[in-house]
């Protein structure tokens, strides 16, 4: 009984409801037309060619942040780039 109360009071954590993607892709493109954020080409334009001897595998893009997250593969250890979408500087890397 008490262990059933305990979880009762526990935090529900939050889930992604199938309309958050689409909302996040909807903001995320009138943000690129209000010319709030840079497009994901001219992110690439700058952050690829710094990535010397790494092939580019793809990105993700966060909203409402706005960071995208260029992915890259070298020596078969993926490394990750987080670019601010707003001004187009790297923000962080993970990998080598």
């Amino acid at each position: 009984m008490c262990l059933a109360l305990i979880l009762l009071t526990l935090p529900v954590p939050a889930v992604a409801q199938p309309g958050d993607q689409q909302r996040d892709g909807v903001a995320a493109w009138r943000a690129l037309r209000e010319g709030r954020i840079l497009s994901i080409k001219e992110i690439e334009r700058r952050v690829i060619p710094t990535m010397r001897d790494a092939q580019y595998i793809g990105f993700d893009f966060e909203m409402p942040s706005a960071v995208y997250t260029l992915k890259f593969l070298r020596d078969g250890t993926v490394i990750w780039v987080d670019v601010d979408g707003r001004s187009g500087q790297v923000i962080g890397r993970t990998g080598k």
